[in-house]
């Protein structure tokens, strides 16, 4: 599959609309719209899942266009992408934060060849060590070479192509690798970024980087083995959420 961005046409960071998912991040929501426009996006969309605190006053404040809708972050990612109205759509964990030259990269990238469709970014963990070093650079390994993309690595496409391919499966967890399985199978891989997108380190800290690094690999042999995400997601809330 080809989707074509438009001709000769040029894009610019302010051509993708960035898209945050979020419940209850008050403490986060600024941080990262803030990042985004930063980064040049014009239009910032806060798809919030039903906030019981000030994460919407937040959020506009910060710059950021609001839409409310049902909790699920496949659901909510969809209904700010349904909402947005640029070019590129970028999608931006709340607790993660775009470098100021993402989006331009982005931009770059997609003007260079009208069939380039989807990318994500570096990651840059914020805490210190060999072991988070490792991470990082393992992860952009596993997105080059399987075309596998975690939502942290903040995943950009076109609009066009997400609108074919029915944007984010709504389920309950693991949206982001069934995103990338789709997308490989019509024989599309992403370009890694340089960004960085920070990341926050609190799962790794947690958790530990050995012990949440197999908890990933554990949910992702289940979903292969075929148990349904939603299943998958109970597990995870119970152990890890």
């Amino acid at each position: 599959m080809q989707v074509a961005v438009g001709g000769d046409m040029v894009i610019s960071a302010a051509d993708i609309s960035v898209v945050i998912p979020a419940i209850n991040e008050q403490d986060n929501i600024v941080g990262a719209v803030e990042s985004a426009l930063g980064a040049g996006a014009v239009e910032v969309w806060v798809a919030d899942g039903g906030s019981t605190d000030n994460t919407i006053e937040y959020a506009c404040q910060a710059g950021a266009l609001v839409c409310c809708g049902h909790a699920g972050r496949a659901v909510q990612q969809n209904n700010g992408a349904h909402h947005a109205t640029k070019t590129i759509l970028c999608f931006l964990h709340a607790d993660n934060r775009l470098d100021s030259a993402a989006l331009q990269q982005a931009a770059s990238y997609f003007s260079d060849d009208e069939t380039n469709s989807w990318s994500c970014f570096y990651q840059n963990i914020e805490a210190t060590g060999i072991g988070y070093s490792l991470l990082q650079w393992g992860n952009a390994w596993r997105a080059r070479w399987s075309g596998r993309v975690y939502g942290d690595q903040a995943i950009t496409i076109t609009r066009e192509l997400f609108e074919v391919i029915g944007g984010f499966p709504e389920v309950d967890l693991m949206e982001d690798v069934l995103l990338s399985k789709i997308l490989r199978r019509q024989g599309l891989r992403p370009c890694v970024l340089a960004g960085p997108v920070k990341i926050s380190a609190r799962r790794w800290i947690k958790k530990g980087i050995i012990r949440q690094t197999l908890s990933n690999w554990w949910l992702l042999l289940q979903l292969r083995l075929g148990t349904k995400p939603n299943q998958l997601a109970k597990h995870y809330r119970r152990h890890d959420g």
